[in-house]
């Protein structure tokens, strides 16, 4: 409970440095260009070159990507059925198929599954929610960007161009193996200072009485992220015969709240900001219900 506690304080200070006019009104949109451009790169740095697949793990693997592609599929569908806006569809498409799996999944699996489960809770976190970061919503920031839909060249460029894309290739081609100790330390203090920054942003967009048009999408996004995933995910594992552990650190990370860096991400590119800020916020407090309710469900059918 600790880490809802800090990511509910962080965003409760922003929203007083907001109310109290603190910080400059631009304050939010730097602060997510400041982890776009330095803090979400040091994590790439940090964590691509360690990952290392293995096949008894492939279910961990395989299901974030299944929900992702559901995801597309039900907002899309839902988009053209309730004539939502481009930015609204954009930032569904970011903010429901990512949970915070790290900073909020680790420690809550370690809580209520033990210590030895966060191995695989960080395969899920690497290979699934850290990779689609990477891919898709770097493609979904490019296509839904501003102006009317971009042609192939603009969506390569715009994607080229995107600090964390260049990290990623980055780390893939060189590593970290070569970094010295003072490279080392800068980039865990700028990775450190992701989950604060983000969090404060989230807190100074953070508009607790939505206008009418992103009230549905907030609705539609919360259930699909909070209930509908986490029992997809449920299905899933079953049909590939999935049990144990494996099984339950898969359900336990499809039902996180919504990831902070992917508001951050929407927020940046101006893509319905205060509709993710919302997810966020909401999101980590009702995640502290549901969670623990899906933990109880899976006791339940040991």
């Amino acid at each position: 409970m600790a880490s809802y506690g800090t990511i509910l304080l962080l965003i409760a200070l922003g929203r007083l440095f907001a109310a109290g006019r603190v910080l400059p009104e631009n304050a939010a949109a730097t602060l997510n260009q400041v982890v776009i451009t330095l803090c979400l790169p040091a994590l790439i740095f940090i964590h691509v070159p360690t990952l290392e697949p293995s096949w008894e793990l492939l279910p961990l693997v395989l299901v974030p990507w299944a929900l992702l592609a559901l995801t597309i599929v039900l907002v899309l569908v839902a988009a053209r059925w309730f004539g939502w806006s481009r930015p609204v569809t954009a930032a569904l498409l970011v903010m429901i198929p990512l949970g915070n799996t790290s900073f909020l999944g680790f420690p809550l699996v370690e809580a209520l599954l033990g210590a030895e489960l966060v191995r695989y809770a960080v395969v899920y976190d690497q290979f699934g929610s850290f990779l689609i970061v990477c891919t898709h919503v770097l493609f979904v920031l490019a296509w839904y960007g501003d102006g009317p839909n971009p042609t192939a060249s603009v969506i390569a460029r715009r994607i080229a161009s995107f600090p964390p894309f260049i990290a990623l290739i980055a780390a893939l081609l060189l590593g970290n193996a070569w970094f010295p100790g003072w490279l080392s330390d800068l980039i865990d203090a700028f990775a450190a200072m992701l989950l604060p920054l983000v969090t404060l942003a989230v807190g100074l967009q953070l508009r607790l009485k939505l206008v009418p048009e992103y009230r549905g999408p907030l609705l539609f996004g919360l259930v699909g992220k909070l209930l509908l995933l986490p029992s997809v995910a449920w299905l899933l594992g079953r049909a590939l015969s999935v049990d144990g552990p494996v099984f339950e650190v898969l359900v336990l990370e499809s039902a996180m709240a919504p990831m902070i860096t992917a508001a951050a991400l929407a927020s940046a590119a101006r893509l319905a900001a205060p509709l993710a800020s919302a997810m966020v916020a909401w999101g980590v407090l009702f995640s502290a219900a549901t969670v623990p309710l899906w933990d109880l469900l899976l006791r339940s059918f040991e």
